[in-house]
């Protein structure tokens, strides 16, 4: 599962930059295939879907959310390096 939620993470990131960067590169990258990455993605947005519709009921257990939670913090330390590095001018 980890390889999905870096390739959901990173589509989206880059997306908000304005990079691009394809989801077929990206699941290359991360060694998955493009029908698993669009499954967990439809249902990601499926389940985002449900929650606003007012469902409460939780798939996921209090431990798998924070090893999702540590999993995620270095992915966002590479996300804001990289923004970073985007929006600062190159000093040479």
């Amino acid at each position: 599962m980890g390889a999905i939620v870096k390739v959901l993470f990173f589509a989206r990131a880059w997306a908000s930059f304005g990079v691009e960067t394809s989801i077929a590169e990206l699941c290359r990258r991360e060694g998955i295939a493009q029908s698993l990455y669009y499954l967990r993605s439809n249902e990601f947005l499926e389940a985002g879907k449900r929650r606003l519709a007012g469902d409460t009921e939780r798939a996921a257990t209090t431990d798998e959310v924070k090893a999702l939670r540590r999993e995620s913090s270095p992915l966002k330390e590479v996300v804001a390096k990289r923004a970073l590095e985007l929006r600062l001018p190159k000093i040479t």
